[in-house]
């Protein structure tokens, strides 16, 4: 996994590379701006296209006079640079990049003077660096009022102006509102949450040889999942295996009015490779499950009564997508936290469960997962001002509890009861389409039931789900992905992982 790295840190790792490569600062900051035009070269191919460079007087700025020398070297016909000059000071780096331009309009902007009419179509933002720690005011909060309030094609260099890296992101801020941010090594920790959506489109992330050793070696409990880690994890079905090998789920789940719920959660558990299934419905239900799909067998149950089961035959479980929150749905839910002490996937209705009977926490086998969308993530643990906060939170109760705590958004983010929280990297705009949550517990619990740890299987399953997804909507422009869609897809995508 990518350590995902504070601000300190960054400025940390930059130290560590500069001293042990060796190179100096500003061969990194040649490195870096190098990356970046390779970068941008490629998605601005229109040379004639003017393009206007605002730098600050800091280390982003002299990444900005570094892009723009580098810009003119590959013939892009209008550079115009211009200058934020807001204070007396101004970095050695920044300092040696100033002199190294030439033949380039230069305007310098300083405090109080009026702002020189924007006319290039597309704006490079290398003002402020990731470094900022308080919001934007005075002549760089006017420069970025009067920048957004013109339709520019605005790239940041490394992160928008006014954004903080890390911490609780303000929706009120004022930020450069970027349409891409090209960020050097890594994303930056609050690229990576929701509150983040209004201040820039999209980012990737450009290699420029931090020492990936020393990141590696610093303490952050936030780590990035990306297709490698899942090329590591997922294991290999062999040769001589059978049904037995990859274990037997039971999803409980569905009333007469949700089944639907309960047949997507089943059958993206069997897709996800669990070798038996067994879904535990009403008899309201049946028809429809072996309608549906008659791989999945079935276990009646009425109102809160639960037939007298081996609970041992069971490698896993999965309780909630469509099994209502009224008292025989508390009777069961309390029935089997107390008959099954292996790890449980908690999802929907379930969750709603535990946040109106706090009795039920205690009863909870450790190891098991819940899943919660935002506001059930808060009906469970309280109401959150920020995404920020709703990590940290996440962080502190996966410890408490000894749980892992699977909060859904764009970018998954698990967190485990060793203290970490694990981004995921795949998914797009096209899964949100209800029933989706409903898929990633079978999937979840197939992967437990193949015995894998929790972490590993939320990991695992959170960019399998995800991945699917992409494969489906990239790749065809689709607009939307139904759920039903997505679990047919999961064999393929699974078996590319183990090709």
């Amino acid at each position: 996994m990518l350590p995902l790295l504070t601000s300190p840190q960054i400025r940390e790792a930059d130290a560590y590379t500069i001293a042990n490569e060796p190179i100096t600062s500003i061969n990194l900051m040649e490195r870096a701006a190098k990356a970046f035009v390779g970068w941008f070269v490629n998605h601005f191919p229109d040379k004639n296209q003017a393009v206007s460079i605002y730098c600050g007087t800091g280390n982003n700025g002299g990444d900005g006079l570094a892009i723009a020398r580098m810009l003119y070297g590959h013939h892009y016909r209008a550079i115009n640079v211009k200058i934020t000059r807001f204070s007396d000071k101004a970095s050695d780096d920044f300092n040696v990049n100033l002199k190294r331009l030439q033949k380039l309009p230069l305007i310098e902007i300083k405090s109080g003077d009026d702002l020189p009419t924007e006319e290039s179509p597309v704006i490079i933002d290398a003002m402020l660096g990731s470094g900022l720690n308080k919001p934007l005011s005075g002549d760089y909060k006017r420069v970025v009022q009067y920048l957004n309030s013109l339709e520019k094609t605005v790239v940041a260099v490394d992160i928008p102006t006014g954004f903080f890296a890390e911490g609780k992101i303000d929706p009120k801020a004022e930020v450069l509102r970027s349409d891409l941010v090209i960020t050097f090594q890594q994303a930056k920790i609050n690229f990576l949450l929701p509150e983040s959506g209004p201040f820039m489109n999209c980012w990737e992330a450009v290699n420029i040889g931090i020492d990936e050793g020393f990141v590696h070696s610093l303490d952050s409990p936030y780590q990035f999942v990306a297709e490698k880690d899942i090329r590591r994890l997922l294991k290999p079905r062999h040769k001589f295996s059978n049904k037995g090998t990859y274990g037997h789920a039971l999803i409980v789940a569905g009333q007469a009015k949700t089944m639907g719920a309960a047949l997507l959660c089943s059958s993206a558990c069997a897709h996800a490779g669990a070798g038996l299934t067994t879904a535990c419905v009403p008899e309201s239900g049946l028809i429809a499950l072996n309608s549906y799909l008659p791989e999945i067998m079935a276990i009646i149950r009425q109102g809160d009564d639960m037939p007298e089961i081996g609970w041992d035959k069971f490698t896993s479980m999965g309780i909630g997508p469509g099994l209502g929150d009224d008292d025989n749905s508390l009777v069961l839910l309390t029935y089997i936290f107390t008959n099954y002490r292996k790890p449980v996937v908690i999802d929907a209705d379930a969750l709603n469960l535990l946040a109106a009977h706090k009795q039920l926490w205690a009863l909870i086998p450790d190891g098991s997962i819940l899943t919660p969308h935002m506001k059930e993530f808060d009906r469970l643990f309280g109401e959150h001002d920020s995404w920020w906060r709703r990590v940290q939170t996440a962080i502190e109760k996966a410890k408490e509890h000894k749980i892992c705590i699977v909060l859904k958004n764009d970018y998954t983010i698990t967190a485990t009861p060793g203290g970490k929280a694990y981004f995921n990297s795949s998914s797009n705009a096209a899964m949100a389409s209800g029933g989706m949550g409903d898929v990633l517990t079978g999937i979840i619990t197939a992967l437990l039931a193949q015995k894998y740890s929790p972490e590993d299987a939320c990991i695992i399953g959170n960019y399998i789900h995800g991945k699917a997804g992409d494969e489906l909507a990239l790749p065809n422009r689709m607009n939307v992905v139904l759920p039903g869609k997505l679990i047919t897809q999961l064999p393929v995508t699974m078996a590319k992982f183990r090709a």
